[in-house]
């Protein structure tokens, strides 16, 4: 007995970057075609410690599904990861843990802030807990929410996705990411 074929109607393909093509060819810079493979392949780290992530895995799971924009691969090691996503309440006993696994990680590397607690404290106002992971690491983008639903951590992600995609290969070398840096305390 044979089945119909049915074809999935709906994939949408990644805009390919500006560039010049012809009869069987297409060229571009550098910059483009690294650019548009490094958005599509992060590896994030997961850093939760509370609330926010739980809201995480689910984002993960298949109703979301955070592989969708190329995140599939969660990394559980520094090394092997490019996008440090942290979530949740940020103790400043836990301060200097986040600081080493930032430095780290490989660069080029980004980091997100899921949550009201790793943006800027959330509702612990007290002595122990870090306002906001910014003081310790810099963050790319910070995710509002408390917790945040997965819709906004998945833009979160795309927005993070833009980022990367429209980062230069030399911004790492610029004076003003090295006086970021410095501002940190990174060399």
């Amino acid at each position: 007995m044979s089945r119909p074929v049915q074809f999935n109607n709906k994939v949408k393909l990644v805009e390919m970057p500006q560039g010049y093509s012809g009869e069987g060819f297409f060229a571009t810079s550098l910059d483009k075609a690294i650019g548009l493979a490094r958005k599509n392949s992060i590896w994030p780290l997961p850093f939760a410690t509370s609330c926010c992530g739980i809201e995480f895995m689910a984002t993960m799971a298949a109703h979301y599904d955070l592989a969708r924009f190329g995140s599939e691969r969660l990394g559980f090691t520094p090394r092997q990861c490019d996008l440090l996503m942290v979530m949740g309440t940020i103790a400043k006993k836990m301060g200097p843990v986040l600081r080493q696994v930032y430095l780290q990680m490989a660069e080029p590397r980004w980091v997100i802030a899921v949550g009201a607690c790793a943006s800027s404290g959330g509702i612990f106002d007290t002595y122990s807990v870090l306002q906001g992971i910014d003081q310790i690491i810099p963050v790319d983008v910070y995710v509002p929410g408390c917790p945040p639903r997965p819709e906004a951590i998945l833009d979160g992600v795309m927005r993070i996705q833009d980022l990367i995609g429209q980062e230069s290969l030399r911004r790492r070398h610029s004076d003003r990411y090295k006086d970021l840096m410095n501002s940190y305390g990174i060399e």
